[in-house]
């Protein structure tokens, strides 16, 4: 039986699992957040250089480079050709995104991420329409736009404005212009685009969206059967679409969510009551009973729909 739709979102799973237990993945990945940002500050604040640099660049213990790949493919464009050091680092941060899935960085290291689920937070709080919805295309563009800029002015386009190294300098140097554009990311997500960054302009994620489209971390619907149609892993996932494939798929239908929007945030893991999701990998692909007919099933959400 589904729930009452006066129930606010999450409440069977936490009478199900306790309220540890529906925030599980959340707090693991605020914690993830906060650790791989302290890494980068512990130099700049207490003197401690275990890592040198920041998420676009950076050197650990002075042995293990670490670059991003859109960073360098940009610098490769603009003409600059990178140290060897620098090559390497994009190596072996392109082929761990590619092997565990690339928009992991969106949801387990990307500082900017409770920013923009802040916001939506405090957008669904207020009660405010979805706002504007951009094509989820856009953030394709928005990352072809980049490197050709980049190509035409000899320059690493997206540092100018990114917001992720925004936030580091805005955390080393104190108030400046820097925090200006995580501030306006917080207001376009709450005021303009419901989850509009990340899903839908965000050139990093859409880069590496693409660079973990066959990675082995996977979420399952495996126990589809069970689902009570409470609709609270619409609510919560971040990119909403990703789910209904799985979810709803027939008999034979595989139950991996195989899209390479997924962030693997694993929320729609924590809420669910029944335990509909687990995490597994790309190579699980079993048989798994389809949901039952309700002629009564509830509608998907419109943002879902119009993906």
């Amino acid at each position: 039986m589904s729930r009452k739709t006066d129930l606010p979102i999450g409440h069977e799973a936490i009478q199900a699992k306790g309220w540890l237990g529906a925030h599980k993945y959340l707090l693991l990945r605020r914690a993830s957040q906060a650790f791989f940002l302290a890494l980068f500050l512990l130099g700049p604040w207490f003197g401690i250089w275990w890592v040198k640099g920041n998420l676009s660049g950076s050197m650990t213990f002075d042995i293990l480079p670490l670059t991003d790949p859109f960073i360098l493919l940009q610098s490769l464009l603009a003409g600059h050709w990178p140290e060897l050091t620098a090559i390497t680092g994009a190596l072996i941060v392109g082929v761990a995104y590619a092997l565990i899935g690339g928009r992991v960085y969106c949801s387990w290291v990307c500082p900017i991420n409770p920013v923009t689920d802040g916001a939506h937070w405090l957008h669904d709080k207020l009660g405010m329409s979805k706002g504007w919805q951009p094509k989820r295309a856009t953030r394709f563009w928005v990352m072809g736009m980049v490197l050709v800029v980049s190509a035409l002015t000899g320059t690493i386009a997206w540092e100018v404005v990114n917001p992720i190294s925004m936030l580091h300098r805005g955390l080393i140097f104190g108030v400046g212009f820097a925090w200006t554009f995580v501030l306006a990311v917080f207001l376009f997500d709450l005021l303009v685009s419901r989850r509009g960054w990340c899903g839908h302009l965000c050139p990093v994620g859409a880069f590496y969206g693409l660079l973990g489209q066959k990675s082995l971390l996977r979420i399952s619907a495996v126990n589809r059967s069970a689902c009570d149609d409470c609709m609270d892993c619409f609510a919560v996932c971040p990119e909403m679409h990703v789910i209904t494939p799985a979810l709803r798929g027939k008999d034979g239908e595989t139950p991996l969510i195989l899209s390479p929007d997924c962030t693997n945030c694993g929320r729609c893991i924590d809420i669910c009551a029944p335990q509909v999701f687990t995490f597994t990998h790309r190579f699980a692909d079993g048989p798994a009973p389809a949901r039952p007919e309700r002629t009564t099933s509830k509608p998907l959400p419109e943002a879902s729909r119009a993906a």
